[in-house]
């Protein structure tokens, strides 16, 4: 091989058409980015992205309400990202996609933030006068509105932030109360007592998504009841088994089931007879240290039906008779077989009672402190719990008594899953307490008639749920839910606005009151219950004497169950919404308090579909907790990172499930960034000057320019349908593989030569940058819903203005004759031919017989029919980027390089014969005969006579 050099003295640098462009390899992007969202500002994108979309096809994502009491964490971060990737992407397909941000105002967590100041300045929350209490709560909510707002818009999340909605704002909390309204005029309303679960520390009632379950030390006891009634059983006494001693005084019941074989058991040192369930009998005995007993016969349920037990402390205050009761939540699992039934302290408990005895009878034996009543003997005083969640004195007390009675049959503790507030993390209590609730029984007029729990199911299944799984968990949770209790014994938040006749205790149902409370919210805010006397609602028809107004507060998750009558009816918005998105755990949140109450009062879901998200762990699937030092916050990332780098994180995970987050997830995310980042600016730099005057129609195209344009088009319907299908993940991995692998691995890199080197005429040259365009197009905009800052940088970079945005772009329509299905299958046999080739150049490099590709001349002989006729009209030197290559039909010698899972091709590596191209470096015999240009190959020198021409005359 000669690659002897004929001097011209020229130095043909400038004739090369090397990539133009200031598009940074650096993203900067903590410092850009907020130059984005400035001008974003400016140019008020969000209404003028309303404005281009008028007339289209509506999509509402309405946003569940965060809490304002903090700054934002990780999930926060996750769960806007994600809305604004749906929002965005829906935009881009061609709808009509508003997004209102809002914020939950209410509610203990506010509440218990300005309760902590108190304590620690020494102050008594219930000598601070309420509405001084409640102004307090307003401020901080506002506070902490605005710091969030901005914290979100850092992300990049766009929408109306200039006029969210706030669940305290005057007319939401109007609308509240207007729907609250509509329960108690349907007569779903009622005033109960029932067991809830309730705070001591909070001192107030939670709701089932306020409660979170951690493991729990509690106290265990076996307790002997004596039997008093049923002749067979004389003499004998029911074991029962709890983890509440504190309950025992609440005791007005055993629980049996009929399904469990019972026997009577004489024990030989005392010569007691318990009755024990037989497959527990032999634990019990173990945990009562019971040497040896005997059993003396079965007990039948029929015998149990007629049996009625003393209570422990009968002499001493507990006179009354208990009653065995026949459950079906009566089980084997644990315990003696029989269950300890205290009405007061158990839904099971509370239910069986009911069913036997209505609901009369149910004792009250703890205060909101957790504080025995003073009418408890033995145990007034006694509390349950402290006033900072830890355990009190009332199990000590309780099994004093229980020995001192001869009633305990044995103790321990255990360690279970228990209940506890999410917000001051103590244990919680069941306590039976007055509440209001809306029956579950209650019949729904708009929906006929039928009643409100088989309403809300049947709503449940016209709804999509993703994933598809969700829909068996918040199904089995309507299924089985208790009557909704609405009332809190709280401060802050929409009271619940009636009134109660004090002679009966009647509700006043009456439209015109209902009408001046309305009014009198909406202009001086829920307030204006508090403050002004009842006189003024009730007017001349009634004797304000008489009516008593309630003063409770409503449940929060009633605000935020009512927030689509205020966001979207409100607004004039279409209802019900497309779409809610939040975490797995508002299945029995907003999921469901927004179904109970568009039910309720529509008969009808407020939502067509719901999407959920898991938790973030961090990177070893461990919760986040500053105990653990692994808390990632979100701010941190941005200030360190980018936004669009986080952006990037949410779009790739599978947040479906549960998943993770860390420094070298991050730093990951950071080098995937990176290569978009460059397959960009090899786009802006390769496509400087481009104008349609260069455009060639697809039939005029080479093959390779086709197959692109077809994998377009594939990846067209993919990414339309990943977005529809709210997989995010999908579209960024097949978008980044597509860029990664099929464009800089593999087209950039064939046509690097043709675009640098070609003459601007050229056909291959035109259609490449027409295809370079089609690509800028689509990627920009399949990827702005993602990386929203990064592509305004792009697209801006390319087409400076302004006034544009390639946020105010939809998704391009792909011409139909881009696909070419046959000519795809065609070039999927080049590309496994081709990865023979650079397979063996790959050892040719490594073991320096070469120093790149252009220095190789190929021999590769293929055997299989079907690739041969692939390789028809393709150019194997310029797919395998080398200088000259040569295709041979037949197997090859044993010594050719091959790949065991490409059969039929075989590469002996040769070297370039002729001589370099001072201009493209290809190494050809023909280079030098051309007379004007020497030392160039005759498409370089047909490129440099162009150039000259051009300079010539320009």
């Amino acid at each position: 091989m000669s690659t002897e050099d004929t001097p011209t003295g020229r130095d043909y640098r400038d004739t090369i058409f090397l990539p133009t462009t200031n598009f940074p390899m650096k993203a900067g992007l903590p410092q850009r980015e907020p130059e984005w969202l400035a001008r974003w500002e400016k140019l008020g994108l969000y209404k003028r992205l309303r404005e281009a979309a008028k007339g289209r096809e509506t999509f509402i994502l309405h946003d569940g309400p965060p809490y304002a009491n903090g700054n934002i964490h990780i999930g926060h971060a996750l769960n806007k990202i994600l809305k604004d990737v749906v929002v965005r992407s829906q935009q881009m397909m061609g709808k009509d996609a508003s997004y209102v941000p809002g914020w939950d105002c209410h509610g203990l967590p506010i509440e218990w933030q300005i309760e902590e100041k108190y304590r620690k300045k020494g102050l008594n929350k219930d000598e601070v006068p309420a509405l001084e209490f409640r102004r307090e709560c307003r401020e901080f909510a506002q506070h902490w509105v605005d710091v969030q707002r901005e914290e979100f818009k850092r992300l990049g999340v766009s929408g109306e932030w200039d006029n969210p909605y706030l669940t305290m704002s005057f007319d939401a909390e109007a609308k509240i109360v207007e729907e609250f309204q509509k329960f108690l005029m349907n007569g779903s309303l009622y005033r109960g007592s029932k067991p809830v679960m309730w705070s001591v520390v909070e001192k107030t009632a939670l709701a089932e998504a306020e409660v979170e379950y951690h493991d729990h030390v509690s106290h265990t006891i076996w307790v002997k009841f004596p039997v008093v009634k049923g002749d067979a059983l004389s003499g004998a006494a029911i074991v029962i088994w709890t983890t509440t001693p504190w309950t025992i005084p609440a005791n007005r019941a055993i629980s049996y089931s009929p399904k469990i074989a019972y026997g009577l058991y004489e024990v030989k040192a005392t010569g007691e007879k318990l009755v024990l369930a037989d497959a527990l009998a032999e634990q019990v005995r173990k945990d009562a240290k019971i040497e040896e007993w005997t059993r003396l016969r079965d007990v039948t349920a029929d015998e149990l039906a007629g049996v009625t037990c003393a209570h422990p402390f009968r002499g001493k205050g507990y006179d009354f008779d208990v009653p065995l009761l026949a459950g079906d939540h009566v089980t084997e699992e644990a315990g003696t077989g029989f269950v300890h039934t205290a009405p007061g302290h158990g839904q099971d408990d509370y239910f069986i009672w009911v069913e036997n005895f209505g609901a009369k009878d149910i004792p009250e034996t703890v205060n909101e402190e957790g504080v025995y009543y003073d009418h408890v003997p033995l145990f007034a005083g006694k509390f349950v719990l402290t006033r900072q969640g830890k355990e009190g004195n009332a199990n000590a007390a309780v099994i004093e008594e229980l020995e001192k009675a001869g009633a305990l049959l044995a103790q321990g503790k255990v360690t279970h899953s228990y209940p506890h507030s999410w917000r001051s993390k103590a244990p919680l209590i069941f306590r039976n307490t007055p509440q209001w609730f809306v029956s579950m029984d209650a019949p729904v007029e708009a929906a006929g008639g039928k009643p409100f729990r088989q309403v809300a199911l049947e709503e449940i299944e016209k709804v999509r749920w993703v994933p598809a799984r969700n829909r068996n968990r918040i199904y089995s949770m309507v299924e089985t839910r208790p009557d909704w209790v609405l009332s809190r014994q709280r401060a802050w938040g929409v009271p619940l606005t009636i009134f109660v006749r004090k002679s009966d205790g009647s509700l006043l149902r009456d439209e015109e009151v209902n009408a001046r409370i309305v009014e009198a919210v909406a202009k001086e805010g829920a307030d204006a219950w508090f403050e002004r006397p009842a006189s003024e609602f009730l007017g001349s028809k009634y004797n304000a004497d008489e009516w008593e107004k309630v003063t409770d507060i409503l449940d929060v998750w009633f605000d935020s169950g009512s927030t689509h009558a205020f966001v979207l009816e409100g607004r004039g918005l279409p209802s019900p919404a497309d779409l809610y998105l939040e975490g797995s755990d508002q299945h029995r949140g907003w999921f469901q308090s927004s179904l109970l109450e568009s039910v309720g009062t529509r008969g009808r879901a407020p939502y067509k579909q719901v999407l959920t998200h898991g938790f973030t762990m961090d990177e070893k699937g461990r919760k986040m907790s500053k105990s653990l030092g692994n808390v990632i916050a979100p701010q941190k990332i941005v200030e360190q990172n980018g936004a669009d780098i986080l952006r990037l994180w949410v779009a790739s995970t599978d947040y479906w499930e549960d998943h993770n987050i860390g420094n070298d997830i991050i730093k990951s995310n950071v080098e995937a960034y990176r290569k978009l980042r460059n397959t960009f600016r090899y786009l802006l730099g390769n496509l400087a000057g481009f104008d349609d005057a260069e455009r060639v129609e697809v039939a005029d195209m080479p093959e390779l320019e086709r197959v692109v344009l077809h994998r377009l088009a594939e990846l067209d319907v993919l990414v339309r349908k990943a977005y529809s299908d709210y997989d995010f993940k999908r579209v960024t991995q097949s978008v980044s593989t597509f860029m990664n692998v099929e464009l800089s691995a593999f087209y950039f890199d064939i046509r690097k030569d043709v675009l640098y080197c070609d003459a601007p005429s050229s056909l291959r040259r035109r259609a490449c940058r027409t295809v370079l365009d089609h690509l800028f197009s689509c990627l920009t905009a399949w990827l702005a819903p993602v990386l929203c800052f990064t592509v305004e940088e792009v697209w801006l970079t390319r087409f400076p203005s302004d006034t544009d945005s390639v946020h105010l772009r939809t998704f391009p329509e792909i011409p139909a004759n881009w696909r070419d299905d046959a000519l795809s299958e065609k070039w999927k046999k080049v590309r496994e031919l081709r990865r023979v080739v650079t397979g063996a150049l790959e050892v040719e490099r490594r073991e320096k017989r070469i120093g790149a590709s252009l220095e190789a001349a190929p021999e590769v002989y293929v055997s299989r029919p079907e690739l041969i006729e692939a390789m028809k009209g393709v150019d194997l030197a310029e797919i395998a980027i080398t200088s000259q290559a040569t295709l041979i039909e037949g197997e090859g010698p044993a010594e050719a390089w091959r790949l065991d899972d490409v059969p039929g091709v075989a590469v002996v590596p040769k070297l370039a014969e002729g001589r370099k191209c001072a201009r493209s470096w290809r190494i050809l015999p023909e280079v030098g005969s051309d007379p004007d240009y020497p030392d160039l190959s005759l498409r370089d020198a047909a490129a440099v006579r162009e150039f000259d021409a051009r300079a010539a005359t320009s």
